[in-house]
């Protein structure tokens, strides 16, 4: 398992398609933001969900296997127990990265796509990672309106 700050900072500077498996079209979801701010910063984002046909713009795919072009990361918005057969697809599609997303620990996957070459984080947030460390902290509303450093009006002040 990788999350050191230079192996992380690498992951993300090399790495530019990530595959967001479990990615939600609802912007309330911790994936779509994720995804979003992703998009936002240059990644390409290759959405896989069998729920949708289409997320931010992008066409979905039903696996990881059903994906045509590279990918690079392999971004996991799964539990936890349905990570191992993720690790499978990510390593027969030549993905470089597995990245299981914050309360996903696998250590049973992260063994094997290590064993494969992969890299593995665990347990960390992509959005996050990126914005500590190429400097998008300040990027956390979306401008949404849900976040704001404005008082609301409504509050009696």
């Amino acid at each position: 398992m990788h999350d050191d700050i230079q192996t992380l900072r690498r992951i993300l500077h090399e790495n530019r398609v990530i595959a967001v498996v479990g990615l939600s079209a609802n912007w309330y979801r911790p994936s779509f933001f994720a995804a979003k701010y992703m998009l936002q910063h240059g990644y390409t984002i290759v959405p896989v969900n069998p729920a949708y046909k289409e997320v931010l713009g992008q066409k979905c795919y039903a696996s990881l296997r059903d994906i045509p072009g590279k990918v690079d990361i392999v971004d996991c918005f799964r539990k936890t127990e349905e990570i191992p057969s993720i690790a499978e697809d990510a390593i027969a599609i030549g993905a470089k990265v597995l990245w299981q997303q914050l309360g996903v620990k696998n250590e049973e996957a992260s063994r094997k796509v290590e064993a494969a070459g992969l890299d593995s984080v665990m347990d960390r947030c992509v959005k996050i990672e990126h914005a500590r460390l190429f400097g998008g902290l300040n990027w956390a509303g979306v401008n949404t309106g849900v976040i704001s450093a404005k008082r609301p009006r409504w509050l009696p002040y």
